[in-house]
């Protein structure tokens, strides 16, 4: 199986793919059902979850009913016992924040949006929810992340995550996001991250889709980001707050959750 998940994430293309896999996941939930690992977006449970890597594959991490992966649902749980993302009024972290001036509803920018989320934000009441990128069937806006078409101070929240090891000029990203979430705002932006490395590698001789995917960890990746990552935010002007979340979680939920151990979410306030 991981054989076949690895040739598929290699030779599918990404916007076909999410077509496709409205098909496929009602077929892997049922066939995995199970009691042993249970997804919180959802509350479904199954025996197993499916690998998933597109060089070096994980087992056990992406859920066949949201296709949600670690990250995913370490922010889910993030969003829902940390803050008030999916309450009726606006929210904060610090429960002073992040209030419109104008309306109850909170305005959400959403990169590259994952299928986990998708429905479930958009159908969100308290949330005005814009969804963007360039390729994706479920972009709202199809827009360059260093060249956005939306005005300064706009959004209450900014969800941008795994996206940015994709960009060439990522200073530029993060300027671009920085402009237009609005003073008090949130922003969460992920990335793959090497806790291990001091400072952020790229090498752009490195060309061939292979080889890049054995060092970067995809083909399309342009950099591993090291723990300077959190420091480069904070250059754009962010007040970067570093929540290794897993730690707050009971150790058995952890497995029962599949996340993974350490991984940072990185906070961002302007």
């Amino acid at each position: 199986m991981k054989k076949l998940f690895k040739l598929i994430l290699n030779t599918i293309p990404r916007p076909l793919l999410i077509r496709l896999s409205y098909v496929i996941r009602p077929v892997l939930a049922f066939v995995l059902k199970g009691k042993k690992y249970t997804d919180p977006i959802d509350g479904k449970s199954f025996r197993t979850f499916l690998p998933y890597g597109y060089g070096t594959q994980r087992n056990n991490v992406l859920s066949p009913s949201t296709l949600s992966l670690e990250r995913h649902r370490l922010l889910w749980l993030y969003l829902k016992n940390e803050t008030k993302f999916f309450k009726p009024t606006p929210f904060s972290v610090s429960e002073v924040v992040l209030q419109r001036r104008d309306a109850n509803k909170l305005k959400v920018l959403h990169f590259a949006p994952e299928q986990a989320f998708y429905k479930l934000f958009r159908n969100q009441k308290n949330l005005e929810y814009t969804t963007t990128d360039l390729f994706s069937p479920l972009a709202d806006v199809k827009a360059d992340i260093c060249d956005l078409p939306f005005e300064d101070n706009t959004y209450d929240i900014i969800l941008c995550n795994h996206v940015l090891e994709h960009i060439p000029d990522d200073t530029k990203a993060m300027q671009e996001l920085y402009r237009v979430l609005r003073p008090g705002g949130m922003g969460i932006f992920q990335i793959p991250q090497d806790l291990n490395r001091k400072v952020t590698f790229s090498d752009d001789s490195i060309t061939d889709p292979k080889e890049r995917a054995k060092i970067f960890g995809q083909y399309d990746h342009v950099r591993i980001y090291g723990r300077d990552y959190f420091d480069k935010l904070r250059s754009i002007g962010f007040t970067v707050i570093e929540e290794d979340y897993t730690k707050k979680i009971l150790p058995e939920l952890v497995t029962k959750y599949c996340l993974a151990k350490g991984e940072i979410i990185p906070v961002c306030f302007k």
